[in-house]
């Protein structure tokens, strides 16, 4: 006997759970049932398991009877000339949906050619298995499953043509790739998904060798003379916007050159850029701390007292400034109003971004990596017909990750660019290893892909001979422009006396707990101590009854409120935040007392 569970709740029970099943399906391809059923039986729980409920992911399948497809080459011409539409070969039967757990008990063939008689299913293309964007990289089945999901993320992050309106657009912190191209290895997905209206990536020539020690691990060499002629530039647009608020009382902000009894006024030369309407001028050049909009507001948690005393009320500058290290052109401005009536202005700044070391690129293939170079074309090595590759990959990546789509593309692309053609690289369908290499072999080349290299700083010939190919590299859309930080000295908070946090803050560095143990393992006290020293702060303590005491500076003398004058009174050196620490302590009733020793 087996239960019957349907979308969970138990409702009955059989002697024959095969049959049942078998009887279910039937019934679901005759159209008796919704073709949104579907059943399965587990033995581990002798049950039978039908779901219904809505939220399950469904896979199409083709129906297979005797080792045969139930869709022809009939049904497929009828489908392509438009006599039969896919929900008429659903409800013939010969397509049907799968949840997940109905797909335990398919049998089901990537390719036709695959059938045997016991499938049950076949897939509709090879392709199916993958998504749209994993669809979208050549010869993934040859390589590692979590090397292909990292491939679909990088892809994900490269940096392209996001919209042909992106002139006018304001987006926040968008990005722009110059000179896109449509790789020589492609896909069928390509063409499916027009795919040549947002493409992002240049086909490039790689050489697969260790050279002078700067493409270590996941680290690339590219050609500096490449980079000069425009390889893989990119452009980085960042809005500043503005509005005029109107707050209670009938104050507002207003948008104006700030004159100079304003309070907080800031330099002449911070307002050099602003036209009459305060507003930067469109292609301006513009740098760290110049001012792109001109504003000033009314004074904000400021007593009815203070105003009285004032008289007439003063402003305040609220301008907009270019942020802190970044630098660019006016690209435009766009200037409207609220539903509310307030005026409303975005200014955008465009910055070019050359390739420069520290960036992040990657192919299709996951593996990404950090230029650490940038070399001059005369250094870079050559092959015997003069090719100097752009981008020079490790070979050490290869092994562990097993990512031999990679060196298929490489071939891929040698092939496509000697015979001036696309390669197809779709997963399962596309064109074969062997094919490549036979053809690599009638171009004059060697079948697997490896050429004669020379230094090219010592011109020697090199010892080994080295894998070259084209292939199509992507740029991420983490530029180090924007992610490096560093800071010799700067603002702190007031109550804590520390660093501020952040980059746009002109912030510290947090030296962590592992960051600690690395100063301590390497023995360097005195640089630990500095790092420790960003919120010291001096003060006196009383040696009889351990607390803070009062220091005149001046007279260098000192004395204890509870002990007096008499008292022996020493300078200390504790955080910041310690001293808040006693503070907030003594505030609620309790005696911290600090024990004074010697130092030694």
């Amino acid at each position: 006997m087996s239960f019957v569970f349907v979308n969970g709740v138990l409702s009955g029970a059989t002697d024959d759970p095969n049959r049942l099943i078998k009887d279910l399906i039937e019934d679901r391809r005759e159209g008796k049932i919704p073709k949104e059923v579907n059943v399965r039986f587990r033995k581990d729980t002798d049950s039978v398991m039908i779901n219904s409920d809505s939220g399950r992911l469904l896979r199409a399948l083709i129906v297979v009877k005797n080792g045969k497809p139930l869709v022809t080459k009939e049904d497929v011409q009828l489908l392509s000339e438009g006599h039969v539409t896919w929900q008429d070969l659903i409800d013939k039967g010969k397509i049907e949906y799968l949840d997940a757990d109905e797909e335990e008990l398919a049998y089901t063939a990537l390719t036709e050619e695959e059938l045997t008689p016991s499938h049950t299913h076949l897939e509709i293309t090879p392709l199916s298995v993958f998504g749209t964007q994993a669809s979208l990289l050549p010869f993934i089945n040859h390589s590692n499953a979590h090397r292909n999901v990292t491939a679909v993320k990088s892809v994900q992050q490269g940096v392209g043509v996001y919209s042909t309106n992106y002139l006018i657009r304001h987006d926040n912190e968008s990005m722009i790739a110059i000179d896109q191209q449509f790789p020589i290895v492609k896909t069928e997905m390509y063409e499916n998904e027009n795919f040549k209206s947002h493409l992002s990536g240049q086909n490039i020539v790689v050489a697969v060798l260790s050279y002078l020690g700067y493409n270590m691990d996941d680290a690339i060499i590219i050609n500096k003379s490449s980079v000069e002629r425009g390889l893989l530039r990119a452009m980085f647009f960042r809005p500043y916007k503005v509005e005029d608020l109107k707050y209670v009382g009938g104050q507002s902000d207003l948008i104006t050159i700030p004159d100079k009894d304003v309070a907080g006024y800031r330099s002449e030369d911070s307002y050099k850029y602003l036209d009459e309407d305060a507003i930067a001028a469109i292609n301006s050049h513009v740098n760290d701390g110049d001012v792109l909009i001109g504003r000033i507001s009314p004074p904000r948690f400021v007593s009815s007292i203070d105003k009285f005393r004032l008289g007439v009320q003063k402003q305040v500058e609220s301008s907009i400034e270019c942020r802190t290290g970044e630098s660019g052109i006016v690209e435009n401005v766009f200037v409207t109003s609220t539903s509310e009536g307030n005026k409303y202005v975005s200014l955008k700044i465009r910055q070019d971004r050359p390739v420069e070391i520290g960036d992040i690129f990657g192919p299709r293939s996951g593996q990404k990596g950090v230029v650490g170079m940038l070399l001059n074309q005369e250094d870079m090595p050559f092959t015997y017909s003069g090719i100097v590759p752009d981008l020079i990959f490790s070979p050490y990546s290869i092994p562990s990750r097993m990512s031999m789509s990679y060196l298929l593309e490489l071939i891929g692309g040698k092939v496509g660019a000697l015979g001036g053609r696309h390669v197809d690289g779709t997963s399962f369908t596309g064109e074969t290893e062997e094919s490549l290499r036979q053809e690599l072999m009638k171009y004059g080349f060697r079948e697997n892909g490896v050429e004669t290299m020379y230094n090219g700083i010592t011109g020697e010939e090199m010892k080994v001979r080295i894998f070259v190919g084209d292939m199509t590299y992507i740029r991420l859309k983490h530029f180090v422009e924007y992610k490096i930080q560093w800071r010799a000295r700067g603002p702190i908070q007031l109550l804590n006396r520390q660093p501020t946090e952040g980059k746009s803050k002109r912030g510290g560095l947090r030296l962590g707990e592992m960051e600690k143990d690395c100063f301590v393992a390497y023995g360097t006290a005195l640089a630990l101590k500095e790092r420790f020293d960003s919120d010291k702060v001096t003060i006196p303590v009383c040696s009889k009854c351990g607390m803070v005491a009062v220091y005149n500076v001046k007279k260098k003398t000192g004395y204890c409120p509870i002990d007096g004058e008499d008292a022996q009174i020493k300078l200390i050196e504790v955080s910041a935040s310690f001293k808040i620490l006693l503070d907030e302590l003594k505030s609620v009733g309790i005696y911290p007392k600090m024990v004074l020793g010697s130092k030694v």
